[in-house]
């Protein structure tokens, strides 16, 4: 490309911006409208999967040794549990540390044991990295020489994995859903918008344009539409999300479980993630419906 014709393009393209008034304000209005949703649930569906992975942060197995088990041992079996990748971090619970929180629960009434009832019931609490791995942990750990019993809780992983997948699903299903309706819109706005400067176009083709040189000041006209088109909503969906968050977060104190994961670990992916879109169907958008109006 000839360093004139780049020049003009990017000259016919912000002028062409600002030339078709209405045509720029309905393809705005249509890329703003559809990222402004898909930003919405995105946000919602990344705290669910945080709040979801803190709960199974949350889900332990415990592991209790032989009888007369050497401390030793005890040691060798930690080793192997932090070797496990299934393993996100593990701590022992020692026979007297599990009486003294027992005692705390019964009050008064400890003080009737002369004795560590506990003696045998140091253990291994194991948090796992990922719950839908507590079978295969589990599995191993019933081979370990030492290891006399497995306390785990079957429904709670069954239960957070299932919610799990369920949520990957109903993202994918939204994200598709969102994208169709939004290309649909786009294209039907676009074709518009171009289909009214059919003639010039025609009269560009009649004295001797190139397609290239036709179509690429439409196409970066397009490109800056829907870079205009996703900064809005991202804008404006940054400062609604901090206002929201605060909200929440102030009026359902009592609900422990409910942390919004920050704005800024949000947006760092979702914006980026946004302009390209915007740019792409922008881009896309333009390409082909000035494809059908070159042949005059």
């Amino acid at each position: 490309m000839k360093i004139r014709t780049f020049f003009y393009t990017i000259e016919q393209g912000i002028a062409g911006v600002f030339k078709n008034k209405w045509f720029t304000f309905a393809t705005v209005a249509t890329i703003s409208a559809c990222l402004f949703v898909f930003g919405i649930f995105y946000a919602i569906a990344f705290n669910v999967f945080n709040i979801v992975k803190n709960a199974e942060q949350n889900v332990s197995i415990t592991v209790f040794f032989d009888e007369g088990i050497t401390d030793e041992r005890i040691d060798e079996i930690g080793d192997m549990i932090g070797r496990r990748t299934e393993v996100a971090r593990y701590e022992l619970i020692t026979a007297e540390e599990a009486w003294e929180k027992f005692s705390v629960q019964l009050g008064e009434y400890a003080e009737g044991f002369t004795e560590n009832p506990l003696e045998n019931c140091a253990n291994y609490q194991i948090y796992l990295s990922d719950v839908t791995m507590q079978s295969q942990l589990v599995s191993y750990l019933e081979g370990v020489d030492g290891v006399r019993k497995i306390n785990k809780s079957d429904f709670t992983a069954d239960t957070l994995s299932g919610l799990n997948m369920v949520l990957f699903y109903v993202f994918i299903g939204i994200i598709v859903i969102l994208f169709a309706v939004s290309i649909f819109l786009i294209s039907n706005t676009v074709t518009m918008g171009i289909s009214v400067r059919k003639e010039e176009i025609t009269i560009m083709k009649y004295v001797g344009a190139t397609d290239f040189f036709v179509r690429a000041p439409f196409v970066f006209e397009g490109m800056i539409i829907g870079l205009i088109g996703a900064a809005i909503p991202m804008g404006l969906l940054y400062y609604l999300y901090e206002i929201a968050t605060r909200f929440i977060t102030e009026k359902f104190a009592f609900l422990s479980f409910l942390k919004f994961m920050p704005a800024f670990e949000i947006f760092t992916y979702l914006i980026p993630f946004s302009l390209v879109i915007g740019i792409g169907i922008g881009f896309v958008g333009s390409f082909f419906t000035v494809r059908k109006h070159l042949k005059v």
